[in-house]
């Protein structure tokens, strides 16, 4: 005769074989010990009453007999509740229990009550088939008490343990189910979790990496092919009078590049051109590959925010070192424009030119440069744009959210 529903794995490792309980994981341990003492102490409260019962209702010289064996299977019980705790099998005292429990209900219906307990023992100690078979020998047991307490004539007393001990079989099962399937969720979760970090910690390496890529492209690749230029020149002029211009021009990018590295090094950081006001930072920055270059400001110069400070300066490296390296232009000019909202930048060449849609890929020989300024303004929320024809120079325009302001922000 069973007891009401308690959740599943809550004894430890009862038994050696397949079909015992293991030892319930540790988060779920102090929930599950909560309803073992439940069930423990609605035992013992069953069985004292029971015992009362009996000892009011029946002669001594039948008392002794049936008292010894209810005092046997609550030593059994205690035993089992105590040695459950420990990571070792102890089958063999719950198979003892439903043996000295059966005999004592059949022949003391009394202490038929406290079968409800036992019942859900069984059912926490075991799986399988061994679950079904010690429930089910305990509840028969405990019909067949009760008809016998009926005197063989009240069948309803019979079958209503049986009715009830299938019925709360049936819940116990999906109790079990619904555990069994919430466990096997909360691990596809967890899995889940875990390959979603390794993927957000994958696309942060991946992004930084295309971010250091852009820093370095737009600040030592870019020095270090000026400086090739002007060495080439010297070498082609040598030993005209140009050569000590080129030379010392070549000397001028170098140390450049050599302190855009080792800004690099810190923090990525751009010494000079992040304290100085704007468009002479912005002029500062061209001038090292056009010297000729001019700037125009347009609207009231205002602080931006550091990221937009940082995403105009290599922009316009970027641009300068390009029209420097590949136009071939008599002008460049560049134009700085502040809006309510935003900056813009627009950088003119009259060089050569090119067709925007012919684009190479991205190679050792270069490729990166439209690709990092669009990536840089993009990933800001910005606008970019490339203007450009054969023979009709080029414009490269940008426009960025002013952003948040830093303190101490410059103009």
């Amino acid at each position: 005769m069973p007891f009401l529903p308690a959740a599943p794995d809550s004894l430890h490792a009862l038994a050696p074989e397949p079909q015992s309980r293991q030892l319930p994981d540790p988060v779920e341990a102090g929930p599950l010990r909560r309803i073992d003492a439940v069930v423990h102490l609605g035992f013992a409260v069953l069985l004292v009453a029971s015992a009362v019962r009996y000892v009011m209702r029946h002669s001594p010289s039948e008392k002794l007999g049936v008292l010894a064996l209810a005092a046997a299977a609550c030593a059994i019980y205690a035993l089992i509740a105590v040695l459950s705790r420990r990571p070792r099998p102890w089958a063999v005292y719950m198979y003892v229990l439903v043996a000295l429990w059966s005999v004592l209900v059949v022949i003391a219906p009394s202490f038929a009550w406290g079968s409800f307990a036992v019942f859900f023992l069984c059912r926490m100690a075991f799986t399988g088939w061994t679950a079904y078979l010690t429930g089910g020998i305990t509840t028969a047991a405990t019909a067949v008490g009760l008809f016998r307490l009926g005197g063989g004539t009240d069948v309803a007393l019979l079958l209503g343990p049986l009715a009830v001990g299938v019925v709360l079989t049936l819940i116990y099962d999906r109790i079990e189910h619904d555990a069994a399937e919430q466990r096997r969720l909360h691990a596809a979760v967890s899995l889940a979790q875990g390959q979603l970090a390794v993927t957000e910690r994958r696309a942060g390496s991946i992004e930084e990496r295309a971010r250091v890529s852009r820093e370095i492209h737009d600040t030592v690749t870019q020095g270090l092919a000026s400086s090739l230029l002007h060495l080439e020149a010297a070498q082609r002029s040598w030993p005209g009078p140009a050569t000590q211009d080129e030379i010392r021009s070549a000397s001028v990018m170098l140390r450049q590049s050599l302190a855009d590295a080792r800004s690099l090094v810190h923090d990525l950081a751009s010494p000079g051109l992040e304290t100085a006001p704007l468009p002479d930072a912005l002029l500062q920055a061209a001038s090292h590959y056009l010297p000729g270059v001019r700037l125009y400001v347009t609207g009231e110069p205002r602080p931006v925010g550091g990221d937009t400070r940082h995403a105009l300066l290599r922009v316009l490296q970027s641009a300068a070192a390009n029209s420097a390296l590949h136009a071939g232009a008599a002008h460049t000019t560049v134009t700085l424009g502040f809006l309510p909202d935003s900056v813009t930048l627009d950088v003119y060449d009259d060089g050569v030119g090119f067709d925007p849609a012919l684009l190479s890929q991205p190679s050792e020989a270069g490729g990166y440069g439209l690709r990092a300024m669009r990536q840089r303004v993009e990933q800001l929320g910005g606008e970019f744009s490339v203007e450009s024809s054969p023979g009709a120079g080029t414009v490269i325009a940008a426009k960025l959210p002013a952003g948040k302001l830093a303190a101490g922000a410059n103009r």
